[in-house]
Formats: structure tokens, C-alpha cells, sequence
């Protein structure tokens, strides 16, 4: 069953607790993203276009593109545009 805002809510949230690493959480987020069968409402869209690609970093060695920080604000973020959308 494809997941909704509040499972991928928890996935940027264990991110950024430090839960669950950064490639797992892309590469559970890209499974989804990558399926082309499936439809989403925004706000789940949103949320896993911010995970698939969250292991980014700007080089080799250098900190993540985004930090915990700007990470647990996405959680925020989705949660209330979730509850925007009824959802």
C-alpha cells in the first residue's frame, strides 16, 4: 500500500532524529517515486520529492545539501499541508 503524508512525515522525521540513514530513506522514497502506475495527492508528492535525493551532498565528503535542521521543518510543513488538503 502506497504511503500517505503521515508515514512519510515519519520517514523525514527519522531522518532527521537520526533513525534511519539518509540512502535508506532515498531509496525507499525513489521505490515510489519511480512507479509511474501510481497517483498521488500533492502533499505525499511533495513530501517524497523532499526524501528521493535526500542523501545529496554538494561533494564528496561535504555536509548533506540539507541539513537535519531544514529536514525536520519539511515534516512540519508536510503535515500542514496535509491537513490543508483534508488529509
Amino acid at each position: 500500500m502506497q504511503p500517505g503524508v503521515a508515514e512519510i512525515a515519519d520517514w523525514l522525521n527519522a531522518v532527521a532524529e537520526g533513525r534511519v540513514d539518509r540512502e535508506t530513506a532515498d531509496r525507499w522514497a525513489g521505490r515510489w517515486v519511480l512507479d509511474d502506475a501510481l497517483e498521488w495527492d500533492e502533499a505525499s508528492w511533495w513530501g517524497l520529492t523532499k526524501l528521493f535525493g535526500i542523501d545529496l551532498r554538494s561533494g564528496p565528503g561535504e555536509p548533506y545539501l540539507h541539513d537535519d535542521e531544514q529536514v525536520r521543518g519539511w515534516a512540519v510543513e508536510l503535515v500542514e499541508r496535509g491537513a490543508r488538503a483534508g488529509e
